[in-house]
């Protein structure tokens, strides 16, 4: 019997009607059901779990919601081997392939096994203080250093592999996996990279340079962003969770994490479908 984690944002409008599915269905195939939500075990009829406990007890995760409930379960479940399948109870995301009308088509694939696998990057970000480790934290999008207090610019510095790249007035600094390049890095004009590029892109925010431009690193490398000069501490983001405050003569490392994410597709999922629908791509007209 497949045991299937169930997270939901029940925020979303949606969300009750695709729950009440998704237990019809999931009886079909005879799945077992487990939720971290109280409240929504009691609709699936699903055994609660901590979400912490997935790792050990689900075969498969469904993350139902849009990207930012695929963003925590990713974080939920970093370091384990568990497959997630991202529902979009709305419009399609760049995460959540798979629209809640085709939830019976997805439960046929898991059970099945029909569907695809798309492994992903994931950076992980050590931050120091007076060179003491005081925290470290995996991101599936993106990692941004800067805004703070108030609106002075700062001076940060960047390095790759130990070799310096340069020094930049601005307010902040991003480093995107490929994942995240069509995220915050794109709206500050970095590249879209495929998911299948090993690599980071990394983006100064606002620089005091008319000259700077988005920079692609292989994944293997080692990325050192150091405050230099601020008057003011820094915020450091995690995949949109503003989890530390950096001040100056701190820094963080950046580089490729061991743990990959596991997203389950379907077969006919098309990335460049999804990015020309999201991007409204038309092409030119003459």
């Amino acid at each position: 019997m497949k045991k299937i984690g169930v997270i939901v944002n029940t925020k979303r409008p949606r969300s009750e009607g695709v729950l009440a599915e998704l237990r019809r269905l999931s009886e079909g195939h005879g799945f077992k059901l487990l939720a971290e939500d109280a409240e929504v075990a009691g609709l699936l009829g699903a055994e609660h779990l901590p979400v912490e406990s997935f790792a050990k007890k689900v075969d498969v995760a469904l993350a139902m919601g849009g990207d930012g409930t695929v963003l925590y379960t990713a974080r939920a479940l970093h370091g384990s081997k568990i497959p997630i399948m991202g529902i979009n109870l709305g419009s399609l995301g760049f995460l959540t392939s798979v629209g809640d009308a085709e939830i019976a088509r997805a439960l046929d694939a898991i059970a099945d096994k029909s569907y695809k696998v798309s492994a992903r990057d994931v950076a992980e970000c050590r931050i120091f203080t007076d060179e003491t480790a005081v925290g470290e934290e995996p991101a599936l999008n993106d990692i941004v250093l800067g805004w703070g207090a108030s609106s002075r610019i700062v001076t940060l510095k960047l390095s790759i592999d130990g070799e310096p790249v340069g020094s930049f007035m601005c307010d902040g600094m991003m480093v995107s996996t490929p994942t995240g390049s069509t995220g915050h890095s794109l709206s500050a004009g970095g590249p879209i990279l495929h998911p299948g590029i090993g690599g980071f892109g990394i983006n100064v925010i606002c620089p005091h340079a008319l000259s700077s431009r988005p920079l692609v690193v292989p994944n293997s490398s080692l990325i050192e962003i150091e405050v230099a000069s601020a008057a003011k501490e820094l915020i450091l983001s995690i995949d949109g969770q503003d989890e530390y405050k950096v001040e100056q003569g701190g820094r963080i490392e950046i580089r490729r994490s061991p743990h990959q994410v596991r997203f389950l597709q379907l077969q006919d999922h098309s990335y460049f479908s999804v990015l020309a629908q999201k991007l409204h791509w038309r092409g030119s007209s003459l």
